[in-house]
C-alpha cells in the first residue's frame, strides 16, 4: 500500500512554494520522496531548508508569473537542474478585492495573468516535456471554492478560478491518452496571506466561520493528503476532477 504513495525519484515543480499552501504542498511531496523545484517571485530560503532537511534536492526558480514569457525555458531549466518534470503543482495565486464598479482593469489583468494565464502556459510546457520524456505525469491545479461561487468583491479571482476549473477538465481530456492526469484541488477558506484581511475583519470572519461545519479556518497542511493522492500512482485513473477541501463549506 505504501508504494501507491511513494514518489521516490520523481521531480516536482511547485509554484508559490515560498509559503502558505504551496510550501505545504511542496513539503508533502518531498516527504514522499520527490525532489522539488520551487517557483516564486522572491527567494524562499525556509522552503529550501525544510526540503533539504527532508533529504531531498531543491532548486529555486525566481520568476514573476504576472510577466511570464517563456514557460518552456522555465521547464528546461528545472530539467537541467533536477531532471525531467513528473509533477507540476500550479499553486501560486493572488487576490485583489474591490467592488465591481471600482475594480481596476490593471488589477483584473494582474489576477488573470498570475492565476490563469501562467497556469496554462506552465501546464502546456510541462505537458510537452512529459510527453517528450515519456513521463506519465501529474498536473495539479489549485482552484478554490470560488470556482463554484461568485464571492464578494473578488470578481477577477472568481473568474480566474472558474477558468482553472474549466481548463483542468479541458487539459485532462487532451492529455489522458499520453498518461498524464490533470486534476484540481479546491481549498475553502484557508489561513494564508490571501485571507488575512478577512480574518482581521471580526464581522466577516464570524460570518465565514458560521458557515463552515468544521468551525475553523483551514490550515495549509490540510491539503497534503489530497496533494499526495493526486501526485501518486494511487490516482492513476483519476483525471479531470476537483477535490474540494473546505471543512464542509460547499455542503452548507
Amino acid at each position: 500500500m505504501t508504494r501507491l504513495f511513494d514518489l521516490t525519484g520523481k521531480i516536482a515543480l511547485v509554484t508559490g512554494a515560498r509559503s502558505g499552501l504551496g510550501q505545504a504542498m511542496a513539503l508533502a511531496l518531498a516527504a514522499a520522496g520527490a525532489d522539488i523545484s520551487g517557483l516564486g517571485s522572491s527567494p524562499m530560503p525556509e522552503t529550501r531548508r525544510l526540503i533539504e532537511q527532508a533529504g531531498r534536492a531543491f532548486c529555486e526558480v525566481q520568476c514573476d508569473l504576472a510577466q511570464l514569457d517563456d514557460a518552456d525555458e522555465v521547464v528546461c531549466g528545472v530539467t537541467h537542474e533536477l531532471g525531467p518534470i513528473d509533477i507540476l503543482v500550479n499553486c501560486a495565486g493572488i487576490i485583489r478585492r474591490a467592488e465591481i464598479s471600482n475594480h481596476a482593469a490593471e488589477a483584473w489583468d494582474e489576477v488573470l495573468d498570475v492565476n490563469l494565464r501562467s497556469l496554462f502556459l506552465l501546464s502546456q510546457a510541462a505537458a510537452r516535456s512529459m510527453v517528450a520524456y515519456g513521463r506519465q505525469g501529474r498536473i495539479i491545479n489549485v482552484a478554490s471554492v470560488l470556482a463554484f461561487q461568485g464571492g464578494i468583491r473578488v470578481a477577477a479571482y472568481a473568474a480566474a478560478k472558474h477558468g482553472v476549473a474549466g481548463l483542468t477538465r479541458a487539459m485532462a481530456n487532451e492529455l489522458a491518452p499520453a498518461g498524464i492526469t490533470v486534476n484540481a484541488i479546491a481549498p475553502g477558506y484557508m489561513m494564508t496571506a490571501n485571507t488575512e484581511a478577512l480574518r482581521a475583519d471580526a464581522q466577516r470572519s464570524s460570518e465565514i466561520l458560521g458557515r463552515i461545519p468544521m468551525g475553523r479556518w483551514g490550515a495549509p497542511d490540510d491539503l497534503t493528503t489530497a496533494t499526495l493522492f493526486l501526485a501518486s500512482p494511487a490516482s492513476s485513473y483519476v483525471t479531470g476532477t476537483m477535490v474540494v477541501v473546505d471543512g464542509g463549506w460547499m455542503a452548507r
